[in-house]
């Protein structure tokens, strides 16, 4: 660990300096590109002294404690180096934390792509309650929600909705909703006033840039369709529905929800730039699934993660085996106590494989 802050802090140092120089300021990318890492390891470098400070503290008061010979101040030594020891042990630990390989994709936006599973009409209502979820929650965080394409059913249901949701972070919080999710009720079409169980895949995938992930146009095929509203009805007459097809790895998306061609072709772009990452992404893990299957972020979609079980008003996740009592409060978007658990988990499965 020594050796890692002593690289920081000397990074750190260059950095300071470069950005310090006047010139700096004509080259606004790469001084803005310097700035967010200084930003990036700042809290790194200022743990790092303050640990440092600590050491010295604790070294100085044994040496102390070794050459007094009086009772009343020997006591109080041992009392300042007891202190002392368990601030040390916060820091490093801290410190851990942050060395920790950062997901580079965390303060992206997402994508949430969510699909009703198993149980016809009523798990396409769910994959609506869903929907709502998502979209409450990115309200509460002041994120901006909207909806990118969607397959509604004649009842108010989805059989697909595609949420993108923007602000910072994002992708860092909603990371670990990639799964399936089971809901238990009773649907109001029962009569009997049995229990259902319904399901619905949720996939979350970061949003990228044209130049970070690159499409060869040559690689796409285009169909345009006339968009179709619940039900299979046309809702309109035009060609402004687009379908692109990646030839080489067979990915399909489609977007009907714009009026305009040019826009559905750009949010349609959008979504299959994620999904060609997100195929990357699992590809490059695959060899390691044995390990990440320990950990909540393994993002496995036939995984069942969450259920809702509404006559006992209860949310189980079930990686963590975590249970909440207020099923309403959470299907109204208050999602952070369970993403709050779930980070920490991934955090201390992350430090134990460090320190393994």
């Amino acid at each position: 660990m020594q050796d890692k802050l002593q690289v920081i802090e000397q990074r750190y140092d260059e950095l300071e300096k470069k950005l310090s120089d006047p010139k700096m300021m004509e080259q606004r990318e790469e001084w803005q590109k310097m700035s967010k890492e200084l930003s990036s390891i700042a809290p790194i470098v200022e743990l790092s002294r303050r640990l440092k400070n600590v050491n010295q503290e604790i070294n100085e008061a044994e040496e102390m404690l070794k050459e007094n010979e009086d009772a009343e101040m020997n006591e109080y030594l041992r009392s300042e180096i007891e202190s002392l020891q368990h601030e040390q042990e916060k820091l490093e630990g801290e410190l851990k934390e942050h060395l920790l390989p950062k997901d580079p994709y965390d303060e992206k936006n997402v994508f949430i792509e969510i699909r009703a599973g198993t149980g016809g009409e009523e798990a396409a209502l769910f994959a609506a309650d869903l929907l709502k979820m998502y979209s409450r929650f990115a309200e509460q965080h002041n994120y901006k929600a909207e909806i990118i394409d969607s397959h509604p059913t004649d009842i108010g249901g989805f059989k697909e909705v595609i949420l993108g949701i923007e602000g910072k972070g994002a992708y860092s919080r909603l990371k670990f909703e990639s799964g399936v999710h089971r809901v238990q009720r009773i649907p109001s079409t029962e009569s009997g006033g049995r229990i259902h169980t319904s399901a619905a895949t949720v996939a979350v995938m970061p949003e990228v840039e044209d130049v970070e992930v690159e499409i060869n146009q040559q690689d796409l095929r285009i169909d345009t369709f006339c968009a179709t509203g619940p039900g299979g009805q046309s809702v309109n007459t035009t060609q402004s529905a687009i379908r692109v097809t990646h030839l080489p790895t067979g990915l399909v998306v489609s977007c009907q929800d714009e009026k305009s061609q040019l826009q559905n072709k750009e949010k349609a772009l959008r979504i299959l730039r994620s999904r060609l990452l997100d195929k990357y992404i699992s590809e490059q893990t695959a060899e390691q699934a044995e390990a990440r299957r320990t950990m909540v972020g393994s993002g496995d979609r036939s995984e069942r993660i969450r259920t809702y079980n509404f006559p006992q008003n209860r949310v189980t996740d079930h990686r963590i085996g975590l249970t909440l009592h207020k099923l309403e409060l959470v299907l109204n978007g208050e999602l952070d106590e369970i993403i709050d658990e779930l980070i920490a988990n991934e955090r201390a499965e992350q430090l134990k494989e460090a320190e393994g």
